[in-house]
């Protein structure tokens, strides 16, 4: 028996990470978001801990009461499945709506010039935008703080679609130790790998030559979640 729950430990934890390293919404809307919102690498890291806690935690629940009420597998992945669409629709409303407000915002920003006369009578064209990149920091704090909320309900929706098997089967044992380990794992592994990732990435993304785009930020990384949701509900990823 402890063989056989090793076993199932291991493979939980090889499981929880290729999952989350085989799927870009997993880290790409925290990636491109807190380059976008110009978050913090520490609130950044938190928001995409706090999401990832709040995916897995989802499905270990109800992993837990299927396996409490002896409800099959296959209902519990139905279950999954229609949480899945859910979740994917709401990340292609969220990035669609996302990358039109910066579209919008882009070309409100756009730079223009206004001619400036001076008292010497001489005359010159001053180049200059109406809102500029971190207006946002101090104008919109309601957006702020609503968009670390979306991303966690729409991960709350998420399913781990790997988890319910793996929990099923020490629960078929009779091995409550089994299924505490194995969900404890995966949620570790899968959160832990979501963060090194997102870290990664927003490390990078630093060094990346983006200044020329810095106006359209806000709608790349509206256009990259909506395609993460985009193949996530039809390209199974």
């Amino acid at each position: 028996m402890l063989q056989e729950t090793g076993i199932l430990i291991a493979t939980a934890a090889s499981i929880g990470f290729l999952h989350t390293l085989l799927g870009p919404d997993h880290y790409l809307p925290f990636i491109v978001m807190s380059r976008a919102r110009n978050w913090s690498a520490a609130r950044t890291l938190w928001i995409t801990a706090a999401c990832g806690a709040g995916h897995v935690a989802s499905s270990v629940v109800l992993g837990l009461v299927g396996v409490m009420l002896g409800i099959g597998v296959n209902r519990l992945v139905d279950v999954e499945s229609v949480r899945g669409g859910i979740a994917a629709w709401l990340l292609i409303g969220f990035g669609l709506a996302y990358m039109l407000w910066g579209i919008r915002k882009a070309l409100r920003n756009r730079p223009h010039s206004h001619p400036h006369m001076h008292t010497n009578g001489s005359r010159h064209h001053h180049i200059h935008v109406h809102d500029t990149e971190h207006a946002h920091l101090h104008e919109e704090p309601g957006r702020r703080k609503l968009t670390p909320w979306v991303l966690f309900l729409i991960f709350v929706l998420g399913p781990c679609e790997p988890l319910i098997p793996l929990l099923m089967y020490p629960a078929a044992e009779n091995s409550m130790m089994g299924v505490v380990a194995v969900a404890a794992v995966f949620s570790v592994v899968t959160v832990l790998t979501m963060t090194a990732v997102v870290w990664l990435g927003f490390t990078g993304f630093r060094f990346l030559p983006l200044s020329r785009l810095e106006r359209y930020m806000h709608a790349l990384a509206g256009g990259i979640i909506f395609l993460s949701g985009i193949g996530i509900r039809f390209l199974g990823l």
